[in-house]
């Protein structure tokens, strides 16, 4: 199952709207085929592995890290697949959440005469599909808050300035964080202030879902984004946006939504849902500071990715990763769970789960 699980992680970011799944076929101990998923509407891990196995799958064990679907989709069901070839046993990680499937392919394989196991590695299993399951259950995307900032809590100067902050190392792990998610937030001030085209710079990489927050349309339609990059850019904003903005930004190559407002300004919840439709899976945030602020303070983030530089740049008017009202004592601040630590070179990053909500007294 380990190795199953470690064949599924190489679809990471390939595979939305599906979830990353990888199989191994084992007879008389000895691997036989092996297979993972590679992008959506291709031949799912079992089809991959029982096809590398052939007729040595016969009477064989299926390892897979999610249980295998019952219906027709973009390809055919991996279950018929499973009982064409014979293979005598199926071991599962997890139950698959999508209503579509949730039982029904166990069943069908049990029904069957196929022996059937699961719950091996199944937290292992979860976690690496979390984004997946979070999108089969909640009908929202996870959500990865990820910024750089220096030892003493700034990601810009006085001035605006924050390129550099962190160093080469930790400036890649970042392009890696877009490779892997289907789509990247920022919010205006960080679009205008930046000018960023949020694309990802890494061979190999591909260019996730922009997406800019633009209550009142503030973008110009000469943005770097609209220029550079090939995926989609989505501008999401207001009923109150002037519609002659929306055409200019419509004719630059933008897609502009128009989401339901929330103390006049775009509803996340609104946004995060839309994206879920359209099969996102997984969100990086890369800021401002009130928008990590209004995602936190909503329940809405999953993660947070914070690249801490050892660089001191001070004053009271830097701005911080995290802006909005803030907590008025310690006991209300929100605490990271499932904390890890590594250095990038020089910097440090800390990743950790988000568990509740930021809470600030009105």
């Amino acid at each position: 199952m380990r190795r199953a699980l470690q064949l599924a992680a190489l679809g990471r970011g390939r595979t939305s709207p599906n979830p990353m799944v990888g199989a191994v076929v084992v007879r008389d101990g000895v691997e036989v085929g092996c297979g993972y998923h590679r992008a959506a509407g291709q031949p799912h891990a079992e089809v991959e592995a029982l096809q590398a196995a052939g007729l040595q799958a016969r009477g064989a064990t299926l390892y897979v890290n999610l249980e295998p679907c019952p219906h027709h989709g973009r390809t055919p069901p991996c279950t018929e697949a499973i009982l064409a070839a014979g293979v005598r046993r199926v071991v599962v990680a997890m139950g698959d959440p999508d209503p579509q499937v949730c039982g029904r392919g166990l069943a069908r394989l049990r029904e069957a005469g196929v022996e059937v196991a699961s719950g091996v590695l199944e937290a292992e299993a979860r976690h690496l599909n979390q984004a997946y399951v979070k999108h089969r259950t909640e009908h929202l995307p996870w959500v990865t808050c990820k910024w750089a900032m220096s030892a003493d809590g700034r990601i810009a100067t006085r001035s605006g300035a924050s390129r550099w902050i962190t160093g080469t190392q930790a400036r890649q792990f970042a392009h890696l964080l877009r490779d892997q998610h289907d789509a990247v937030i920022v919010g205006s001030g960080t679009a205008l202030r930046d000018d960023p085209a949020l694309t990802c710079r890494i061979p190999g990489g591909r260019d996730p879902l922009r997406v800019v927050v633009d209550s009142t349309l503030r973008l110009p339609p000469h943005a770097r984004l609209l220029r550079e990059g090939t995926s989609p850019v989505v501008v999401a904003t207001t009923p109150r946006a002037d519609a002659q903005r929306v055409d200019r930004l419509t004719r630059a190559g933008a897609e502009v939504w128009v989401c339901e407002p929330e103390g006049g300004r775009v509803s996340l919840r609104d946004l995060l849902r839309r994206l879920a439709e359209r099969g996102v899976l997984s969100v990086l945030v890369e800021g401002g500071g009130a928008l990590h602020a209004s995602l936190l303070e909503a329940g809405l983030a999953d993660r947070v990715v914070a690249l801490v530089a050892p660089v001191l740049i001070g004053g009271v008017d830097s701005p911080g990763p995290v802006s909005g009202q803030g907590v008025a004592d310690l006991v209300s601040a929100l605490r990271l769970e499932n904390v890890t630590v590594r250095r990038l070179g020089e910097d440090v990053c800390v990743e950790g789960d988000v568990r509740g909500r930021l809470r600030v007294e009105a």
